[in-house]
């Protein structure tokens, strides 16, 4: 079993740097998508990727072994792949028809999901606090769109609508990817695992995506590809390092903030760029309703009886 070394202060600030990172990511990916589609800047994403943990992976000795995926693994291996790629286009389909602040509240449903596959699949069981962090969740979820009831009701093929449910699809689909990895961790590390997904989704997307599109970006549109492709990297690996440093359950609660620190950084933007991009109109019971899907979220992570291996926190793809 993993001993973390016991620093936590520099698990903490870890923690945050990925919550900054991740908080600005939808931001970012908004304005790529102004000039490109959301096949292409995935893409990217994961060719950039796949060639930083290739490097990284051979100068350490550690390429998976491509002979052990055969079987069960081979299937879980499958559900891994095309659980993740779909969960990074879906994302940005989600973030293209609605605000980054509804992009990052609704994403928060996809470690809710993972819980819940966990009571099904793993037979796992939730205890009051958790039962009660997951109420608060899905009430402050409610809450958090309240000013667009009327908006989705009355125009389910809206685009704001769409761009939930593709959300929503996204959170399923990183739902299936993480509950699928948790049993690969017994065949690969997490590293070896993402190496196989970002290189296999680089060559299913291809035929899909116009790598070509980068040459018609201007300055903005470079500096946000770089920004998105960089930031799976450089918060993931933060991330990674946090949990060498402090218990899942205390990094899943730091990461809860993740979505506070897109709205902040929304208000912020609308403040200085207003023609950039749309804020999300809130409320008082929007503001509050962020709050409690934030604290739902790390409760769940918090009271958990066993610390997990995997952090159940939302992804930011």
């Amino acid at each position: 079993m993993h001993t973390v070394s016991g620093r936590w202060q520099l698990g903490l600030m870890l923690s945050l740097t990925t919550v900054f990172l991740w908080g600005l990511l939808p931001i970012a990916l908004k304005g790529v998508l102004l000039q490109m589609d959301a096949v292409t800047v995935t893409w990217y994403r994961f060719a950039v990727a796949a060639v930083f943990v290739f490097f990284y992976m051979a100068l350490r000795k550690r390429i998976p072994n491509f002979r052990a995926i055969k079987g069960l693994i081979a299937i879980l291996m499958l559900i891994a792949i095309f659980g993740l790629c779909a969960n990074y286009v879906f994302y940005l389909f989600g973030v293209d028809n609605i605000t980054p602040s509804s992009a990052q509240v609704m994403i928060q449903t996809a470690p809710m999901f993972m819980l819940l596959g966990g009571l099904l699949v793993f037979k796992e069981s939730f205890n009051k606090w958790q039962w009660l962090g997951f109420a608060s969740f899905v009430i402050g979820l409610v809450l958090f769109f309240n000013m667009r009831f009327a908006e989705i009701l009355n125009n389910l093929d809206g685009a704001y609508t769409v761009g939930l449910f593709w959300m929503l699809l996204a959170a399923v689909t990183w739902a299936a990817y993480a509950l699928a990895q948790k049993q690969l961790l017994n065949t690969f590390t997490s590293n070896q695992i993402m190496f196989i997904i970002y290189i296999t989704s680089t060559i299913i997307l291809a035929p899909m995506s116009e790598p070509d599109q980068v040459m018609s970006l201007n300055a903005l549109g470079w500096a946000l590809l770089i920004f998105c492709c960089l930031n799976t990297i450089v918060a993931y690996g933060a991330f990674a390092e946090a949990l060498a440093h402090w218990e899942a359950s205390r990094v899943s609660a730091i990461l809860a903030l993740t979505p506070l620190v897109t709205i902040m950084s929304m208000k912020v933007v609308a403040y200085f760029f207003p023609d950039y991009l749309p804020d999300e109109p809130m409320n008082a019971l929007s503001i509050v309703g962020s709050i409690m899907v934030v604290l739902g979220s790390a409760t769940t992570a918090i009271a958990g009886k066993k610390k997990s291996k995997i952090l159940k926190k939302a992804p930011s793809p």
